[in-house]
């Protein structure tokens, strides 16, 4: 258990912290108390030999007088006295043969020495012997038997001038005399020392200790406690419990850390309550996906499926899958799982059989591999989309393509295909042969802007492109002459993409038809004012008559005529004669058939024009006409003769019904009255004809307009003349309508776009 314990113990971050903070302690600690030493060891001895030098120099002082006296008792009497120290061993003068001349051991005076001794050799290492060296190289140190240590400095004795004269016992060429050795104790220091080193260590000991255990305890306090606490919060989310709260109560990066773990907990936690919803759709989308879902191993056994699959088949426990799909003993021959697993591609095909209830069905088969983590390819996941109401659609939609393509070649009018943005015609239907004499291939891919003329072509682009109906349109038939259709048009789709369908209907034969209507129609109203117009002739012919007459009277009498008169009579026989002629013009102008142009025009104009026609008529039916013609109207674009025969025909209806109401009935001044107003409003040219006469029902306002209908007896009225009047205002981009009157008449309210001065455009021929 201990052992255990101890291995235990090597793994903890604590042991380690310890261990490292305590070796790096140990090591700085032990190294900074071994240099303290060292240079504490190195500042004693140089010290020690300062001290022994200033020795030497004071014994060597203190001898020098009785030296230059050769005084030896003097000498020998002062080394005594000063070897008397206690820290001072030996004090020794060796002369410069190497015998000691003087000793405070008065039995070593006289004695030689080796020259090579520890003390000589300082000097006489090399040949001829040293004469100047410095401290550290007179310097020795060295144990005796006791085992203490000594530190010995020998200082040369120097010849100098004052000694050769003195005593006359040295010469002048000698430069040393001699040595003095001095041998003191180094036990003191070595013992104050060791007990540095001793207190040193104690205290690196002590100082170890104290920051080891202070280490420790912070560690222990604000490392390994966090620590343990993070330790348990991420087994506990790593246990799959996320919800963690780690409280760490200290200002540093643990709680950082602490927070960290928090939050990382949290977010664990969303991302596996998302991950637990995925799963769980997922695991939804598995088992209710509207298709057939197997995982099979690769003896094709199914090892797991969804519940679609379990509903239509029933499969039994270890069931593989072509006894479940198709009931087969054996695989069958074209397998897309097994190209699965032989190739680990997904692969596709479509498959027949039978339903537990016995129906055939079609389904598409996809498998795709599963692999495990090494990309082994562990098993394989079929899926089996069920088409056969698809299938079923396919057949009925191929159906109705056949039926569609039988009614559009069908259809008694031509239709084009066009492509929205070039109006390539990109199909036609049978029926276009019959109107516009082109094989279908000589019209594919050509762009359907070359029915019409090439000047044409840029505005029937835009037209076709925005307009939805196109009406009294030239087209060029194969053989070069012109038909008149209508267009309509409709966006649509073909092979999935968009398209402009256009419907055109051969109007030419109606064209011809409602041509020779209104021709008929002019006769009519010609007819209608042959009353007026002979009213209208008589009055010029009466004054050319009376003029005729008053000239045969006096050429009979032979009177003469005065210029002056005759020149008066002469021109109102010429503006009558004028005005004859007008009549006469206007009604063959009227009456001529002539095509639809579509020009510039001021309508107050041609309101004049069928008044001037038709005013004597109504004058002598005692009619009276009010106009109420607004200054400055803005033109319009319409065919002028077509106009005036709208307005005619409006006049005669107006008319026919004030004469109708007020027929064998006595009529104040006013009452049979025609008004007339002209006025611009919202960018319209706006013309009313309201009368006095007996009005038109609501029932059949919304007839009045179609062919053939009247409310007139029979005999009195065709019914063509509203219809060809709306077809012509129709034609002049124009709008008509009834309403009441403000004296239960009618008013007819005829509008017309109203156009700018200068911005007319070429005239626009609608058929010829």
């Amino acid at each position: 258990m201990a052992l255990n314990w101890i291995q235990g113990l090597r793994h903890r971050l604590v042991s380690k912290l310890i261990l490292t903070v305590g070796l790096t302690l140990l090591v700085t600690i032990s190294a900074w108390s071994y240099a303290n030493i060292r240079y504490q060891e190195k500042e004693t001895v140089n010290s020690l030999l300062a001290e022994a030098d200033r020795l030497s120099t004071t014994i060597m002082l203190g001898t020098h007088y009785a030296m230059m006296l050769n005084s030896r008792e003097d000498i020998a009497e002062t080394i005594n006295n000063i070897s008397r120290q206690p820290e001072i061993k030996n004090i020794r003068i060796y002369n410069k043969a190497g015998r000691i001349t003087y000793s405070d051991e008065p039995k070593e005076v006289g004695r030689p020495t080796n020259i090579k001794n520890e003390a000589c050799i300082a000097c006489h290492r090399t040949d001829p012997p040293l004469v100047r060296m410095d401290l550290a190289e007179r310097t020795r140190i060295f144990r005796v038997e006791d085992g203490t240590r000594r530190l010995g400095i020998l200082s040369a004795i120097y010849n100098e001038p004052g000694c050769s004269s003195s005593c006359h016992v040295h010469p002048e060429d000698k430069k040393v005399l001699g040595a003095l050795d001095v041998v003191i104790s180094l036990a003191p220091a070595d013992r104050e020392i060791s007990s540095y080193k001793r207190r040193t260590v104690a205290v690196t000991i002590m100082v170890l200790l104290l920051t080891t255990v202070a280490v420790l305890l912070v560690i222990l306090r604000f490392v390994n406690r966090p620590v343990s606490k993070m330790i348990t919060a991420t087994r506990r989310i790593a246990r799959g419990d996320p919800h963690v709260e780690i409280e760490v109560r200290q200002d540093d990066e643990m709680r950082q850390l602490a927070e960290a773990i928090n939050s990382m907990g949290n977010e664990i936690g969303q991302k596996q309550a998302e991950l637990n919803r995925q799963r769980k759709e997922y695991q939804n989308l598995f088992e209710l996906v509207p298709c057939l879902i197997t995982v099979q191993d690769r003896d094709y056994r199914i090892i797991n499926y969804n519940r679609q699959f379990a509903e239509t088949f029933s499969p039994e426990p270890g069931d593989y899958c072509f006894h479940a799909y198709k009931g087969r003993d054996r695989k069958c021959e074209t397998c897309p799982v097994e190209r699965t697993f032989a190739d680990g591609q997904i692969h596709r095909s479509e498959e027949t059989g039978f339903d537990r209830n016995g129906n055939l069905s079609t389904w598409i088969v996809i498998s795709s591999p599963i692999r495990d983590e090494s990309g082994e390819i562990v098993s394989a996941m079929e899926i089996n989309l069920d088409i056969t109401e698809r299938r079923l659609l396919e057949q009925e939609v191929e159906a109705s393509e056949q039926k569609y393509h039988a009614i559009f070649n069908n259809i008694p009018n031509p239709v084009f295909v066009l492509d929205p943005e070039t109006l390539a015609v990109l199909d036609c239907n049978d029926s276009m042969k019959p109107v516009y004499g082109y094989d279908k291939g000589e019209l594919l891919n050509r762009s359907f802007l070359d029915l019409h003329e090439p000047e044409e072509r840029e505005e029937y682009a835009e037209r076709v492109k925005s307009a939805r109906e196109i009406n009294q349109v030239r087209h060029r038939h194969k053989d070069g002459r012109w038909i008149y259709v209508n267009i309509r048009i409709s966006p649509s789709e073909y092979q999935k993409k968009r398209v402009l369908l256009v419907t055109t209907s051969d109007i030419t034969k109606r064209l011809e038809t409602e041509e020779q209507l209104a021709q008929a129609s002019k006769l009519a109203t010609l007819g209608e004012m042959a009353t007026g117009v002979a009213h209208e002739l008589n009055q010029p012919l009466s004054v050319i008559k009376t003029v005729s007459s008053f000239f045969m009277k006096k050429i009979h009498a032979g009177q003469e005529i005065g210029q002056e008169r005759l020149h008066s009579m002469l021109s109102k026989v010429d503006s009558n004669v004028d005005r004859a002629t007008k009549i006469i013009t206007h009604m063959r102008l009227f009456a001529r058939k002539t095509e639809v142009q579509l020009v510039l025009m001021q309508v107050s104009d041609i309101l004049e024009r069928a008044f001037d026609i038709f005013s004597q008529q109504l004058k002598v039916r005692g009619i009276e006409v009010v106009r109420e013609f607004a200054p400055s109207l803005p033109p319009i674009m319409a065919d002028p003769d077509r106009l005036e025969q709208v307005f005619i025909n409006l006049l005669i209806n107006a008319r026919d019904a004030i004469e109708e109401r007020w027929e064998g009935r006595d009529v104040e001044p006013g009452e049979k009255r025609i008004t007339i107003r002209t006025r611009a409003e919202n960018g319209l040219v706006v013309v009313e004809v309201e009368d006095t006469g007996t009005g038109i029902d609501e029932t059949v306002r919304d007839m009045i307009f179609d062919p053939f209908f009247t409310t007139k007896e029979v005999g009195k009225g065709t019914g063509l003349g509203l219809s060809i009047s709306y077809g012509i205002i129709r034609d002049c981009g124009g709008d008509i309508r009834v309403t009441s009157g403000t004296e239960s008449g009618a008013c007819f309210t005829v509008q017309f776009p109203a156009k700018e001065e200068g911005n007319e455009s070429e005239d626009h021929t609608a058929r010829g």
